[in-house]
């Protein structure tokens, strides 16, 4: 009977393809715990004798347990080099670490990028960090990376690891819906930010740009990464809000979305309901932010005005089955589409300054470019002329290669899939493993960008054109394939339309040291001040 038992569990560990020790170890006990059993009923009841002599110098119990654990330990190992098929998988390397439970964890909570600079010239392009019961398996440099941004929703999803946002975004947007439902929503998004729709939008970035830089003096001091802050959240309540909200509930939105901002701490992303102050004002900005939301929209339906602006395409968007959205739903979205494109607008805008001012002859070629766009044009600023800021826009793009505002891209492996590097080794990677891409660390790859740790935007004039050296996944600022951001054409042209008018009406000068890397924030951005002196001027295309 024991000898079936065994027999049977041994057949089970085979069948179901369990490959390590532990696992075996259950198999193998449950086998020794009657084995043992047996063995102390014949050592009592038929060789008392036997035994005495043992039994005499130990405690019985202790004398059981040894045994038992010798021998479980014996069976499991048996087991596992016999009965258990080796894996033939040809799995990532994995990251050494002295504390095999916390030093995963320690060194990731140190920095990725800490991590990646660490371990990638040692362990290459693929290679697995174990936190806890995870397993992080990182994809660096685009000939790996390809199936992250390629892979459908069913093979490598958001969903689980974005979790988080729920309560920042609410219920029955984003990440808090199936896939179907998340891609008709990012259907709305797409459909509001449209050719026609962003024409609309840059008129309203200018007129923003012009009204806020107004009141500039005719010289003075300011600290840039203040001021670009603040006059993209009114851009944004402009163009993705409304006008009811710009004009009239400013302050108020805007001190809750400070709220839920500041709801969103690392130990968030593990711990998204945990019952913290910073988390109860979230929740109470949130609703708040419903209640404004669902005024504006009733008043807008009632009355039938429409307006050119992100809310309005949100309220007049339909599913498939011809539901329209609920108000509940208009609100996640705006929740989402602002921090989607606040942090990345205002950082980038900062950091484009900081090195234009830093490389004067990177200056002097946009102040030329727009010389060059006022003789053709005259004054005026709209989307085709924007369109046309070639420099800038390079400018801008070096910037955010850089400086990446999301320095870690997340999925959840549903299935096993392969990757090779570019020397050809062939890594598979386990289904129930996350799966990570670094923009930050991926667009500083050396075989890829010339220098790269150096501001350089000609890398990407035509003639060279770093970005596309190896591949469709170069350069990942914006993620790429199946997730790319959807609001990158939104982005630049809000950065081309405060920068245009700054060069053009503005000298302007550094005047504190260039600004380090804020790592500590959720979104990686610049940490301190950036001062910088302005005299006001008219640019002379003489």
């Amino acid at each position: 009977m024991t000898l079936e038992f065994a027999k049977r569990c041994a057949t089970t560990a085979q069948q179901s393809g369990w490959r390590n020790t532990h696992r075996v170890i259950v198999i193998a006990s449950f086998t020794l715990c009657l084995l043992h059993f047996l063995f102390c009923l014949f050592h009592h009841i038929f060789h008392p004798l036997l035994f005495s002599s043992l039994l005499f110098i130990m405690d019985g119990k202790v004398f059981n347990t040894g045994l038992l654990l010798l021998a479980t330990i014996f069976v499991a190992k048996l087991i596992h080099t016999f009965l258990i098929p080796k894996s033939n998988k040809r799995l990532p390397p994995i990251v050494k670490s002295p504390l095999p439970l916390l030093g995963g964890l320690l060194r990731f909570l140190n920095g990725p990028i800490v991590l990646l600079r660490e371990e990638y010239p040692k362990l290459g392009a693929v290679f697995t960090l174990t936190l806890f019961h995870k397993n992080i398996t990182f994809l660096i440099g685009p000939e790996v990376s390809a199936h992250f941004f390629k892979a459908s929703e069913s093979d490598l999803s958001q969903q689980e690891v974005y979790q988080f946002n729920v309560p920042t975004f609410g219920p029955g947007v984003v990440f808090d819906v199936d896939y179907s439902v998340r891609q008709e929503q990012f259907r709305f998004f797409t459909e509001s930010l449209r050719v026609n729709k962003l024409k609309g939008y840059v008129d309203q970035m200018v007129t923003e740009a012009e009204d806020y830089f107004s009141k500039w003096g005719s010289s003075g001091e300011v600290d840039l990464k203040y001021e670009l802050e603040h006059l993209i959240i009114l851009t944004a309540s402009r163009c993705l809000l409304g006008r009811e909200v710009r004009d009239k509930l400013f302050d108020d939105v805007s001190a809750l979305f400070h709220d839920l901002d500041n709801g969103m701490l690392p130990i968030s992303v593990l711990l998204p309901y945990l019952p913290i102050p910073a988390h109860r004002r979230r929740d109470q900005a949130r609703k708040k932010l419903a209640e404004i939301f669902a005024s504006i929209i009733a008043s807008r339906r009632s009355t039938g005005k429409s307006e050119n602006d992100m809310l309005q395409c949100f309220i007049d968007s339909k599913y498939k089955d011809g539901r329209p959205t609920t108000d509940s739903e208009v609100t996640g979205l705006l929740i989402a589409a602002l921090f989607a494109g606040q942090h990345t607008s205002s950082i980038t805008s900062t950091w484009t300054g900081a090195y234009l001012l830093s490389h004067q002859k990177y200056l002097s070629a946009v102040v030329e470019e727009q010389k060059t766009l006022i003789e053709k044009h005259g004054n005026r600023v709209d989307h085709d002329i924007l369109a046309e800021m070639d420099a800038l826009y390079r400018c801008i793009k070096e910037a955010l290669r850089l400086h990446p505002p999301l320095i870690m891209l997340l999925r959840s492996s549903h299935s096993d899939f392969s990757v090779t590097t570019r020397d050809g080794k062939e890594y598979d990677i386990p289904k129930g493993h996350i799966v990570a891409t670094s923009p930050a660390f991926a667009n500083r790859l050396p075989y890829i960008f010339k220098n790269p740790d150096s501001y350089d935007p000609d890398r990407f004039a035509v003639g060279r054109e770093e970005d596309k050296a190896a591949g469709a996944f170069s350069y990942i600022s914006f993620g790429g394939g199946r997730h790319g951001c959807l609001g990158e054409p939104f982005a630049y042209l809000q950065i081309k339309a405060i920068w245009s008018h700054l060069l053009r009406n503005f000298e302007l000068e550094l005047i504190s040291p260039f600004p380090e890397i804020d790592w500590n924030a959720m979104v990686v951005g610049v940490k301190g001040k950036v001062m910088v002196r302005y005299k006001r001027r008219d640019l002379s295309v003489n």
